[in-house]
């Protein structure tokens, strides 16, 4: 199935065609009048050089005006491999298309709302039928059942043309197109932008980046530049300030070696307060009952710490290199690089 872009906007026509697939670009007056385009020309001629394939209308109220505006069209230098004219659908329109066609000049008959219109062109050479599916449910009626039946019309009697599926709105109409076995669809930016996503895939791709993060990222590489320890000559107000300062819910504990005495948390800071009021705050760190704190090497892979932190369900670790500590490991950190 044709991929077309149904737009003017220079930066979407841009974003949309850095994909490398779509066979081309679809306008519209409405779409030109809607974006304050004045030199329609010129904006004509500009998008024909961005894209593959552009299909342009050619207006007029009878066939004579209306080949003589595609002759005018094709006068600005565009080619005739890659332009394809658009006609509404009338009896001077495919009476029009049958002469163009007949020249060699792509034809694209839309504002199709029936299966006797969509053979009236389809008779005339139209390289492509287009029904507008989007307008026709508006309106109440089967635009699936139109769309179907035009298909089967091209397939059963071999007409040399393909159905277009445009005034597409949402992402189920392009599902439909496919199912329907239509050759073209001409899809919205907004719309098409939409077309892979899905929220299993979402989350199964962040899945994939935090087991891949948590698989190949050393502790080392997330901790912070702040390495939350103090003197055991220290006060409990002094670790205090530590703690606060690193955002850290715990301080480690070092003798005059730097070496590791213990660790010292918010929650042994409320149960000392509790326990011995404020006057507490006073006291020396190495007159408490610290306890061994839970560490990891640095050079441990980030699954290992994630791991450790659920098994012993701490939210804080130390990060040692040694005996010595080179900072602390939050969950919020692995958190922070895993999604």
């Amino acid at each position: 199935m044709e991929l077309f872009l149904d737009s003017v906007v220079e930066e979407e026509i841009k974003e949309a065609f850095s994909l490398g697939f779509l066979t081309g670009l679809t306008t519209t007056p409405t779409f030109m009048h809607r974006d304050g385009i004045t030199d329609v020309d010129g904006t004509i001629i500009r998008l024909s050089k961005m894209v593959p394939q552009i299909q342009i209308e050619a207006l007029g109220e009878t066939a004579d005006e209306i080949y003589a505006e595609a002759q005018r069209l094709l006068g600005l230098g565009l080619s005739r491999e890659t332009t394809v004219l658009k006609l509404p659908v009338s009896l001077e329109g495919v009476k029009a298309c049958k002469r163009l066609a007949d020249e060699g000049v792509q034809v694209n008959v839309h504002l199709v709302y029936t299966l006797q219109q969509a053979y009236m062109a389809m008779a005339a050479g139209a390289a492509y039928v287009c029904p507008l599916v989007g307008r026709l449910q508006d309106e109440g009626h089967d635009a699936l059942g139109l769309i179907e039946q035009c298909v089967h019309a091209v397939d059963y009697y071999g007409y040399g043309c393909k159905v277009m599926f445009s005034s597409v709105r949402h992402p189920e109409h392009v599902r439909n197109a496919l199912n329907l076995g239509v050759h073209a669809v001409t899809v919205p930016w907004k719309v098409m932008k939409g077309l892979t996503e899905n929220t299993f895939t979402t989350v199964g791709t962040q899945q994939f980046f935090e087991h891949t993060r948590l698989m190949t990222l050393r502790v080392k590489d997330v901790i912070s530049d702040f390495n939350p320890t103090i003197s055991r000559g220290k006060r409990v107000v002094d670790a205090l300030v530590v703690m606060t300062r690193g955002g850290f819910g715990a301080v480690t504990i070092v003798d005059e070696h730097e070496e590791i005495c213990g660790v010292f948390t918010d929650g042994d800071l409320r149960r000392l307060l509790e326990r011995e009021g404020e006057m507490s705050l006073q006291k020396p760190l190495c007159e408490l009952d610290l306890k061994v704190p839970i560490h990891i090497s640095g050079d441990a892979l980030l699954y290992d710490a994630s791991r450790l932190l659920k098994e012993t369900q701490v939210d804080t670790i130390c990060v040692v290199d040694g005996k010595k500590q080179i900072g602390m490991l939050d969950v919020q950190d692995i958190i922070e690089v895993t999604t």
